[in-house]
């Protein structure tokens, strides 16, 4: 495993569309890990691939239960709403309160190929949401529920 590079706001490639994964491959699986090793070591609970320079739809979450492997995720089902401060590891210092659905729903692969179905509420919804969003080139700012970015 690698530590990888984080791409800062500024760089056009976050308001890009990532690709389908197609190849299940080692590759695939050394990303994986390397995003793991970068977003742990930045103190994130997600980290999608093209905030390491990668367009593919890969994203990873841990928000304390354990690492979740997303490939070629889907939002299939969003219930409710909530209003909580965000962040984000492209923005570090910078944050705000986003309104995102409360509950989600999402279909994905996992490194081998296999498809899943993960529940979130709370933070693991904003974590899946915030995610995903950057896979389709949204960065969390375009959520803000009053339009402002705060400094820590």
């Amino acid at each position: 495993m690698a530590l990888r590079n984080i791409v800062k706001l500024g760089d056009p490639i976050l308001n890009k569309k990532s690709r389908v994964v197609e190849k299940f491959d080692e590759k695939l699986a050394v990303l994986i890990d390397d995003m793991l090793e970068t977003m742990y070591n930045s103190d994130g609970v997600g980290l999608a691939a093209v905030q390491v320079g990668i367009l593919k739809r890969v994203v990873v979450i841990d928000v304390g239960e354990g690492p979740i492997e997303l490939v070629n995720p889907e939002i299939t089902l969003e219930e409710g709403e909530q209003r909580e401060s965000e962040g984000c590891l492209s923005l570090p210092g910078k944050y705000g309160v986003t309104v995102r659905p409360k509950k989600v729903q999402v279909k994905a692969q996992d490194r081998i190929g296999k498809w899943h179905v993960y529940t979130g509420e709370d933070l693991k919804a904003r974590a899946f949401c915030h995610e995903i969003d950057h896979l389709s080139g949204v960065l969390f700012t375009s959520r803000l529920a009053n339009g402002k970015l705060e400094e820590i």
